[in-house]
């Protein structure tokens, strides 16, 4: 049987156990998927467990690159098409296969949010629910989308077009992670390319139990680094606004901001404002989560 025209990604930091075991359900797909694992710069066992599994390609890193990793995974992954998967999270059989048939179909796709269900009961993702009723919709021309077209995905739950997703740079450097597909969900449209939610592509995820720390700090931070580099002033200085109001009663808004001011000259020498019909679509995603 001929390889995927998937390939799949994982970034991975010091968390070999859990690699190990998503490696496994990988590498038993009936698609028999390329795996590349890139390595930031793990300290513990990863390596030797990676070796485990001969298939497999491993990349080491001599430092954290954060999503960088999987720039460099993509670039690694001579196929056309991009899985990604964190360490945590896997793809169900025949999933992969239900991508490529999608990408396949319409050239105009450059990434594919999929579903996702939560380990270990496989409960839907509540991400589902809000992809699903993206207000966006699709294209009036054919072919239709396998699903509303979107401007947000999971990062270990999407897969890209490879050609798409190098194109338009991957993630970002300045965000290293913590919301950081939204960011490129915006460059890939604003490039000309569809985001699109893919209910028939099914991903697993199993996260540790508890929030990771710090990743609230991330997010607040980065969700305002990306309206600094994509949206109008008025919206990034809006952020900005309530951030700083959030500072003093939030330990994490507070650390955001803190971590925000050093990162701002790079974001503004970034800048690139949204085309106007794609900054509609994100307008209209704001207004439709603000009527909930």
């Amino acid at each position: 049987m001929p390889h995927s025209p998937v390939g799949v990604v994982i970034a991975t930091r010091n968390r070999a156990a859990s690699l190990a075991s998503t490696l496994e359900r990988l590498c038993a797909l009936p698609e028999r998927p390329q795996i590349v694992v890139v390595d930031n710069d793990s300290a513990d066992d990863t390596g030797a467990r990676v070796e485990r599994f001969p298939g497999v390609r491993l990349l080491r890193l001599p430092d954290n690159r954060g999503a960088l990793a999987r720039n460099i995974g993509a670039r690694a992954l001579a196929l056309p098409y991009v899985a990604f998967s964190d360490d945590d999270s896997w793809w169900a059989p025949g999933a992969l296969a239900a991508a490529a048939e999608s990408l396949d179909a319409d050239p105009r796709i450059g990434l594919l949010a999929a579903r996702t269900l939560v380990a270990p009961r496989q409960t839907p993702d509540p991400l589902n629910r809000t992809l699903a009723s993206s207000p966006l919709g699709g294209p009036a021309e054919p072919p239709a989308l396998p699903g509303p077209q979107v401007l947000g995905f999971l990062g270990c739950a999407a897969v890209a077009r490879r050609e798409a997703f190098l194109a338009v740079g991957g993630y970002h450097p300045l965000l290293f992670f913590g919301a950081e597909e939204t960011l490129l969900a915006y460059d890939l449209t604003a490039a000309g390319w569809l985001v699109c939610y893919a209910p028939q592509v099914t991903a697993v995820h199993q996260p540790a139990d508890g929030e990771r720390p710090q990743r609230r700090t991330l997010v607040r931070r980065n969700e305002t680094l990306t309206s600094w580099l994509r949206r109008p002033a008025h919206i990034a200085l809006r952020d900005t606004w309530r951030l700083t109001r959030a500072a003093p009663r939030d330990p994490a808004a507070r650390q955001a901001l803190r971590q925000l001011l050093p990162r701002m000259p790079a974001a503004l020498r970034g800048r690139r404002r949204l085309p106007p019909e794609v900054e509609a679509g994100v307008r209209r995603l704001e207004a439709d989560h603000a009527g909930r």
